[in-house]
């Protein structure tokens, strides 16, 4: 099946899922409509939820219509194949314009930190499958599923949250939004800059070392070798 199919099939099977709305019973009448303070209250909350609700029905739709695309370490196109991170760049970039670093625990430091029992569909998940914490991460989808790019071998697919293997590995959970990431985008490339600065010159310290012991050992040699005879 071809990423243009896959993606069309995938809006299908997520439209009930964003864009599903409360069953009323026809047999109990509607409220009726009280213009007292209460009201009055909430109608703002319900404006402010609104924007977050569109977000998060892009990035699940997004999300949905990549499933299915080969894991490969490093990639950053559905075309070739999306690691883990690769998947939530890539995600992010085409549904909110958010440009997020192509690594994990990076992208761990921004956002928001959300409660497990306050979860909601397009918050980022992260698991510790490497020996070290956010090492992995995905995509929160709700009713305890979560979407991601798993492994070498492996495609896009969506697993439930409490499996004993990412129950057991879990390390918690962000909110990403513009504002966050520009908040924080400064300091985490600061901190990027110095780790590769400092990558840099353990490099350029080895460098130097192999080279000073590849020279000394030449000295060596010249010093052990036999002298020539003298011809007669």
């Amino acid at each position: 099946m071809t990423f243009k199919y896959r993606h069309l099939l995938a809006l299908l099977l997520a439209a009930p899922l964003v864009f599903a709305k409360p069953h009323d019973d026809p047999a109990t009448p509607p409220p009726a409509v009280q213009a007292d303070d209460a009201s009055a209250a909430e109608a703002p909350d319900a404006a402010a939820q609104e924007p977050a609700n569109r977000f998060a029905q892009d990035i699940m739709l997004q999300a949905l219509g990549l499933i299915g695309v080969t894991y490969r370490w490093g990639g950053n196109s559905p075309e070739t194949g999306l690691d883990c991170s690769g998947f939530i760049k890539y995600v992010f970039q085409q549904s909110l314009n958010i440009a997020l670093p192509h690594n994990a625990f990076a992208i761990s430091r921004l956002g928001e930190d959300v409660d497990k029992d306050a979860l909601k569909p397009g918050d980022l998940v992260f698991f510790n499958t490497l020996g070290r914490r956010f090492s992995h991460v995905g995509i929160y989808l709700g009713d305890d599923r979560f979407i991601h790019s798993p492994s070498k071998g492996s495609k896009v697919q969506i697993v439930r949250l409490s499996d004993a293997y990412w129950a057991k590995r879990y390390n918690g959970a962000r909110r990403v939004t513009h504002e966050s990431v520009a908040e924080r985008s400064p300091i985490l490339n600061s901190l990027m800059a110095e780790a590769r600065e400092s990558v840099g010159k353990k490099g350029k310290k080895k460098g130097r070392a192999a080279a000073a012991k590849k020279g000394s050992g030449k000295k060596v040699a010249a010093k052990k070798a036999p002298a020539k005879k003298k011809r007669r």
